[in-house]
């Protein structure tokens, strides 16, 4: 399985405002308490009500109408073809893979019970389907299990609502979740060798480090090598990474020498 490394320097989001010209229309109105105070009559004045208003309406018409900004139109409830999974699609695929066995046997990251949740995508359709415009969607959701360290992925029908496959694999490290770097952050925080961020954090800021609230977060999956210190041989097998933090509104802060191993929840330093 491939190693996705994502970077992320920073976004700007750049936005531009619109700005709509409306013309106002005055449409006079006689009432009927002022009708015929210069006529004798008050057929006369009400004639001369319908004439100012019959005016307003014909400059209304020829007005500039104020512009309307449409929303997006809302998601459907489910996708077709190789549309994209919606959310409605993929809150649920999450629940008909997440059984009970699943969860009664797994840990997530923070080690309670239940798999960590890695992604959900949508499957490829199948060989013998790539033609066929009625071929059922399906979603693959991969789980990650540090009860002990396996890569569990299953097939889910969109149509049928079955699973229509299982694949438990060992060894293979899909790329990190964000509650997993996250817990990461937050290990390294508490740990003696997280002393060094918290200093050059405190430094940049004039703050105490004491949350991942307070950084920005990247991460990449780590593997043991040759050269790799021993508390961190299992590497690979185990779930382990590296961090790459910034301090929000702040400097990056190196700390490419520290590896937060997230299966033994320890910290171990190379280089």
């Amino acid at each position: 399985m491939r190693t996705i490394v994502h970077r992320h320097l920073g976004k700007v989001v750049a936005g531009a405002a619109i700005a709509v010209a409306g013309t106002a229309v005055m449409v006079g109105i006689t009432l009927p308490g002022s009708a015929g105070a210069d006529d004798s009559g008050g057929g006369n004045g009400a004639g001369q009500t319908s004439q100012q208003a019959g005016q307003g309406q014909d400059q209304a018409q020829g007005a500039v109408q104020p512009g309307v900004v449409e929303e997006a139109p809302a998601e459907g409830d489910k996708g077709k073809g190789r549309d994209p999974l919606t959310d409605d699609e993929t809150e649920r695929v999450e629940k008909l893979a997440l059984d009970r066995q699943l969860f009664r046997s797994s840990e997530n990251v923070e080690g309670d019970k239940g798999p960590q949740r890695i992604t959900v995508d949508l499957a490829e359709p199948d060989e013998s389907e790539l033609d066929d415009p009625n071929a059922p969607r399906r979603a693959e959701v991969s789980f990650y299990d540090y009860k002990d360290d396996s890569l569990v992925t299953k097939t889910v029908n969109l149509d049928t609502g079955k699973i229509e496959g299982t694949d438990t694999q060992h060894g293979v490290q899909p790329p990190l979740s964000r509650a997993e770097t996250v817990e990461a952050a937050q290990l390294l925080i508490a740990d003696r060798l997280g002393a060094g961020l918290k200093a050059d954090f405190k430094d940049s800021t004039g703050k105490e480090l004491t949350s991942p609230d307070q950084l920005m977060l990247n991460s990449m999956v780590y593997r043991a090598n040759a050269g790799t210190p021993a508390a961190l041989a299992d590497c690979g097998k185990h779930r382990c990474l590296r961090l790459f933090v910034k301090a929000k509104n702040g400097p990056w802060i190196d700390s490419r020498d520290l590896v937060v191993d997230l299966s033994a929840r320890k910290i171990a330093k190379v280089g």
